[in-house]
C-alpha cells in the first residue's frame, strides 16, 4: 500500500482492498496536522509548539498571516431543502442536505479585538479527530491538545467598512477532510482583503460538528464503495452540487438576508461587503477536482486553482477524465502539482505527464499556468506542510513521516510561496491587477518551476 493511500483518502486511486473499518480510521486522521493556535510566529516560520507544562499536551502555532487586515470569522449552518442527503449517507439520505461553512473576512480594525479568538474546531469534532490522529501519529491520545487550538481570527467582529467590497473565494478540501485543512492560505487571503468561504463535505469529512452539538462522521455507505473510482465519482457529484447552493446562499446574505438555519446573529456589515461578481475558488486534491467541475457547471466562478488534484476519476487512466477535462475552461485556471504515481515509479504531476491535466491544458482557452515543485509531496499544498515539522519538534513521530507526507521542501519557504502564488492569482483575475509573479520563475520562490 502506498503512503498516499494510507494518509490521504482524497486520491481516486485508493486501494479497493482496504477494509471499510480501516478506510474510516485513516480518513479520520486526514486533517490531523492542520491545526494551529495563536499567537503566531513570524510570517515565514513553520508551525511550532507553544509553551506547555512538561507533562502537558502539545499545542501548535501556524504562521501569522502577512496581510494588512485583522481577520474575522463566522460560521453558517445551511440547509438545502431542494435536495436530500447523498444516497450513501444511510438514514440522512432521507433528510434535507445540510452543510457547515465558515466565512473568513478582513475585519474592521476599530472592533477587531472585541471578539474572542475562534477555535479551529468545535470540541465534539476535536474529540473524534484526536482518536484517529493518535493512532496515525502513534502517540497517546492526549499528547496533542487538539481541542485547545485557536486561529488568528476573531468571532463576531464587524467586517471591513469604509465602503470597500470584498472579492469572494471558495475553498474545498481533499477527500475525507474538513474545511479547516488550509487555514494557512485562507487566513492569508482574508488578511489581504478577500472573503473566503470554506465548505465542509458533510457525510464525507471525518468530523463535522453542527451548532446543536451533533458530530457527523463519514457515512459508512461511502467507505463501503469498493472501487476508488466509484467512490470518488460519488463524493465529487455531491460536492459539485453543493457549490451552486452555497453561492445562492451568499446572494441571500449579500442582499441583507440571513441564510443560517438557526438565524444566529451575523457580523455587522458582512453581507453588504461581499462582491459576488468577483468570485473565485481553490481546492486541494478532490477539492481541486471540485473546483474545476464547479467552474464548468456554474459560470459565476471566474477563476480557479487546483492544488495537486487529478482531473480524472483515476490519477492516470486517460479514459476516466472528468467532463471539465474534456471540455476545458474559458476562464483562468492555475494548477500546482507535486508527483504522479505510475506503475514504473513516479512522474512530475504536470500537464506534460498527467493524462487528465494534459487534456485540460489542451482543451482550455482561458488563461492557464502549470507550476511544479520537485521537492514537494501531495500534502505540501495543505497545512500539513507547516504543522508536521512542529509536531516533530516535540513528539516522536513514525520514522520519516513528515518527509513522506510533505517532501523535503523547506516548510517555511514553500508555505510563503504557496501563499504568494494563490494571492497573486486571485489579485490578477478577481481584482484586475497584473502580477509579474505569474509571468515566470522568481528567485524569491526557487522551489516553484513554471511548466507552462
Amino acid at each position: 500500500m502506498r503512503f498516499r493511500d494510507t494518509f490521504d483518502s482524497s486520491s481516486p486511486s485508493d486501494t479497493s482492498a482496504m477494509s471499510v473499518t480501516r478506510r474510516r480510521l485513516l480518513a479520520r486522521a486526514g486533517a490531523l496536522a492542520v491545526l494551529g493556535a495563536a499567537p503566531a510566529l513570524g510570517p515565514a516560520a513553520h508551525a511550532s509548539a507553544a509553551p506547555t507544562a512538561s507533562t502537558g499536551p502539545v499545542r501548535l502555532e501556524l504562521p501569522r498571516p502577512t496581510g494588512p487586515h485583522p481577520i474575522g470569522v463566522t460560521e453558517l449552518h445551511l440547509v438545502d431543502r431542494t435536495r436530500r442527503g447523498p444516497w450513501w449517507a444511510g438514514e440522512a439520505a432521507s433528510r434535507s442536505r445540510e452543510l457547515m461553512v465558515s466565512i473568513w473576512y478582513p475585519a474592521d480594525r476599530a472592533t477587531a479585538e472585541d471578539g474572542p479568538r475562534a477555535p479551529y474546531m468545535r470540541a465534539g469534532a476535536a474529540a473524534v479527530f484526536a482518536a484517529g490522529a493518535a493512532k496515525i501519529l502513534q502517540v497517546d491520545q492526549g499528547a496533542v491538545d487538539w481541542a485547545g487550538f485557536i486561529t488568528h481570527a476573531r468571532t463576531g467582529v464587524a467586517a471591513l467598512s469604509r465602503g470597500r467590497r470584498l472579492p469572494v473565494v471558495l475553498y474545498s478540501p481533499g477527500m475525507y477532510n474538513e474545511r479547516t485543512l488550509d487555514t494557512t492560505a485562507v487566513e492569508e487571503l482574508a488578511s489581504r482583503g478577500y472573503a473566503v468561504i470554506t465548505i465542509d463535505p458533510v457525510h464525507e469529512a471525518h468530523a463535522v460538528e453542527f451548532p446543536d452539538g451533533r458530530v457527523v462522521e463519514p457515512a459508512p455507505g461511502l467507505a463501503a464503495i469498493a472501487s476508488g473510482v466509484d467512490r470518488s465519482r460519488a463524493a465529487l457529484e455531491v460536492r459539485v452540487a453543493d457549490i451552486p447552493f452555497v453561492l445562492d446562499q451568499l446572494v441571500v446574505l449579500a442582499r441583507g438576508g440571513n441564510p443560517d438555519a438557526g438565524k444566529r446573529p451575523l457580523p455587522r456589515g458582512l453581507g453588504r461587503a461581499l462582491d459576488l461578481t468577483r468570485t473565485g475558488m481553490f481546492g486541494h486534491s478532490l477539492g481541486g477536482m471540485t473546483t474545476a467541475e464547479a467552474m464548468r457547471v456554474d459560470g459565476r466562478i471566474r477563476a480557479g486553482v487546483n492544488l495537486d488534484g487529478p482531473l480524472g476519476y483515476d490519477w492516470t487512466d486517460p479514459e476516466l477524465l472528468l467532463p471539465v477535462a474534456r471540455s476545458g475552461l474559458d476562464r483562468p485556471f492555475l494548477q500546482m502539482g507535486a508527483w504522479l504515481a505510475v506503475p514504473s515509479g513516479r512522474l512530475p504531476h504536470t500537464h506534460e505527464h498527467s493524462p487528465s491535466w494534459q487534456a485540460m491544458w489542451h482543451n482550455s482557452t482561458g488563461w492557464k499556468r502549470d507550476l511544479w515543485t520537485e521537492a514537494a509531496e501531495h500534502n505540501s499544498f495543505t497545512d500539513y506542510q507547516t504543522i508536521l515539522p512542529g509536531l516533530a519538534e516535540r513528539l516522536t513521530l513514525p520514522q520519516g513521516l513528515p518527509a513522506r507526507m510533505t517532501g523535503t521542501v523547506d516548510p517555511a519557504r514553500f508555505t510563503t510561496s504557496r501563499r504568494a502564488y494563490l494571492t497573486a492569482f486571485f489579485d490578477q483575475h478577481l481584482r484586475g491587477r497584473h502580477q509579474p509573479l505569474l509571468d515566470g520563475p522568481s528567485p524569491l520562490h526557487p522551489d516553484v518551476r513554471f511548466i507552462g
